[in-house]
């Protein structure tokens, strides 16, 4: 990814993941991928982005 881009769209942050668009979506309105908003867009940080990516959570199973 270039340097220069500081935010990517939903669905391409998705595509990232290897997650569709509507699955991306339902993730960051739960919170599970980092969202701004800046007017009525939702746009991913990718410094955050990799963040998340180089420090995954551990979930437990139920």
């Amino acid at each position: 990814m270039s340097e220069n881009v500081l935010t990517i769209s939903v669905p391409a942050a998705g595509k990232r993941l290897g997650i569709g668009r509507d699955l991306a979506y339902a993730a960051a309105a739960r919170g599970e991928i980092p969202t701004i908003k800046i007017g009525r867009l939702l746009k991913v940080p990718v410094k955050a982005l990799e963040q998340m990516l180089d420090n995954p959570r551990k979930t437990e199973a139920a």
